[in-house]
This record gives C-alpha cells, sequence and structure tokens, in this order.
C-alpha cells in the first residue's frame, strides 16, 4: 500500500442540490441537502482513501460540534487524520449544486491551516511516497518536505515565503486567473508546474514538458466540485507510486473525472 500525505485545510460544507442557481430575490427550493468534510484538504484525503492509499492528513478545525462532525467523517473514510484542535469555530460552507456542472459555494469564517509548530506526529511524512499540500505555514511546508515529492496549490502561496523548501509541482486550473498568476509567480520555486484544463485535459512544463487528454466520465455529470483537487490528490498519487510525469497526470485525470460524477465532495 503506497503511503501519502497531505498537509491542508477543512471545511465542513452543507450540499445542496438545485434544479438551477437562483437569480437575485429569487427563492429556490432544494431537491436534496448533505454535509461533507470538504475543502482542498479534505476532498484529496477522501479521494486518496478510496484509490487505496495510506493516508495521513495534518490539519486543524475547532473545537465544535462541526470540527467534531468532519474528524469523525474523515476517519469513517479511512483517512489518519493528524489534527490541531482550535479554539474558533471550523470554518463552514454552503455548497450550491445543480447537475451538469453548475455550481455556487459560499464560505464562512476563517480558513484553519496546520502550522509547522502543531504538536503533531509530523515525522510520519518521511515515510510517504508523496504530500499534497494545500495549506499552512512555512514551517508545515518544510515539515513535508521530508516526503519523496511534494505537490502543492498555488492557494497556498503563504507557505512559501521566508526562503522556505521548493516543491516538485505545483498544480493549477489553467481556467482560474488567479492560480494561474499565483503559479507564476512561484514558478521558480517547482520543478513543474502541472496546469489543469477541464475537458481539455492539461499540459506541465518545467524539469520537462508534455500534456494530456481528459478522460471522459463513465456515467452523467453531476458538479465539478473538488475535482481540481482530485486531479491533483490522483496526480500525487503518482508520483509516490514512481510514475513518471504523464503517468501521474493521467492517474490525476481519472480522478478529476470520477469527481465529475459524483454531487458535492466525494
Amino acid at each position: 500500500m503506497t503511503r501519502v500525505g497531505v498537509v491542508g485545510h477543512v471545511e465542513w460544507v452543507e450540499f445542496v442540490m438545485l434544479d438551477a442557481l437562483p437569480r437575485g430575490g429569487q427563492v429556490a427550493r432544494g431537491r436534496d441537502s448533505f454535509t461533507r468534510a470538504a475543502g482542498g484538504g479534505g476532498v484529496a484525503a477522501v479521494v486518496l482513501a478510496a484509490f487505496g492509499a495510506e493516508v495521513d492528513f495534518f490539519c486543524a478545525l475547532g473545537r465544535d460540534a462541526n470540527g467534531r462532525a468532519a474528524a469523525a467523517q474523515l476517519e469513517e473514510r479511512g483517512v489518519r487524520a493528524h489534527i490541531a484542535w482550535r479554539e474558533q469555530e471550523t470554518r463552514r460552507a454552503l455548497g450550491l449544486l445543480v447537475d451538469g456542472g453548475e455550481r455556487a459555494v459560499v464560505t464562512i469564517g476563517e480558513r484553519m491551516e496546520p502550522r509547522g509548530d502543531d504538536d503533531l506526529a509530523w515525522e510520519s511524512l518521511s515515510l510517504a511516497g508523496g504530500v499534497y499540500f494545500t495549506a499552512g505555514d512555512a514551517e508545515a511546508l518544510r515539515r513535508a518536505r521530508a516526503a519523496t515529492a511534494v505537490v502543492a496549490t498555488p492557494r497556498a502561496r503563504d507557505a512559501f515565503v521566508d526562503g522556505g523548501p521548493s516543491v516538485d509541482a505545483l498544480v493549477f486550473s489553467a481556467q482560474d486567473r488567479d492560480e494561474s498568476d499565483w503559479a507564476r509567480e512561484l514558478a521558480g520555486r517547482t520543478r513543474y508546474l502541472v496546469a489543469t484544463d477541464g475537458a481539455s485535459g492539461g499540459r506541465w512544463w518545467g524539469e520537462t514538458e508534455g500534456s494530456w487528454r481528459a478522460v471522459d466520465p463513465d456515467r452523467a455529470i453531476r458538479d465539478d466540485f473538488g475535482c481540481g483537487d482530485s486531479f491533483a490528490a490522483g496526480f500525487t498519487l503518482g508520483l509516490a507510486r514512481g510514475l513518471p510525469v504523464a503517468g501521474a497526470a493521467q492517474l490525476g485525470a481519472s480522478a478529476g473525472a470520477r469527481a465529475l460524477t459524483r454531487p458535492g465532495a466525494p
């Protein structure tokens, strides 16, 4: 079994299924609702566990009902959660989902991130073939660097301050202007830039360059929530298994395609 780490954030998300997103002044009736421990780190950890990886997830949660529920759900889904408990409230979110891919998300509260000085079992990351890093401080990134390969999202850009370690790959959406801008700013801190582009697949460049084709979903598309982090999780698992970048990207594309067929976080 491949051992993989995730260092990042969790949000307790209530998802509501709608026939269409409401316009200003409208009252919309939800068809169904459910809650998930989501956020970039939460999504990736569960995806990796579903692929059969042994997952160590380093995160921070509020010492409240939502934080306890998120921790319990992660454990139920096969994730070994290393939690820094905080006194502030766990960040919540509302996800509005429409069959076919349309969605809107509203977050409530500040994002909580693990810190490298949190009293957690950081030493276990030295046993990981790969780590996906979505949030944390510079010291947390240094801790993650103990793994064989480290993949990060440019949304974790605060961790790159103060001359911290570089990573093996930055995975970002070519369709997200902010992520693309942040990735370009961090280009000198990574071996590869990996840009996903939805149904067009994606490309990477750096020490080598190439592209991959998207994987067609095997069922109807429900929504695209978590597709980017699902891709990054699969990509990280591929590197942890010793695959070349092309093979890791194809595994990531499979994970992204699977996420398209499932409503909300996996």
